[in-house]
């Protein structure tokens, strides 16, 4: 229990910091809400719509692809610092690695999935 107790001082600290921030921020802060303040903020334009209005299905596959492709570079960094101890087969296989994820972006750029004004072809 000794080797906890530094831990648990930290934790007790930390939500006693959170919980009076909170409580303080309720007796010291303005209270002046107006429709604008008390709209949904919607990335600096005025909200359109209901806010449960359901996506069309382009919009989860550009982010499906956009995390792909996103991930796919996250690797290249551990291969670049391995680069010269990998030797010169570690180039052509990021050249394939490379082939593959062009062919895939072609593949899905040729399908419309980046033209959001047509239906998606299956």
């Amino acid at each position: 229990m000794d080797g906890f107790l530094p831990i648990l001082i930290m934790i007790g600290l930390g939500a006693g910091f959170a919980g009076g921030s909170v409580l303080l921020s309720q007796f010291v802060g303005p209270r002046k809400p107006t429709p604008e303040k008390s709209a949904p903020y919607e990335c600096g334009m005025p909200p359109v719509g209901d806010a449960r209005e359901r996506q069309s299905v382009k919009f989860y596959l550009v982010a499906m692809i956009f995390l792909l492709f996103d991930i796919e570079v996250a690797f290249l960094y551990p291969w670049a610092m391995a680069f010269r101890e990998l030797g010169p087969v570690a180039y052509f296989q990021i050249v394939a690695f490379f082939a593959l994820l062009v062919t895939g972006y072609i593949y899905v750029w040729r399908k419309g999935v980046f033209d959001w004004s047509r239906e998606v072809d299956r």
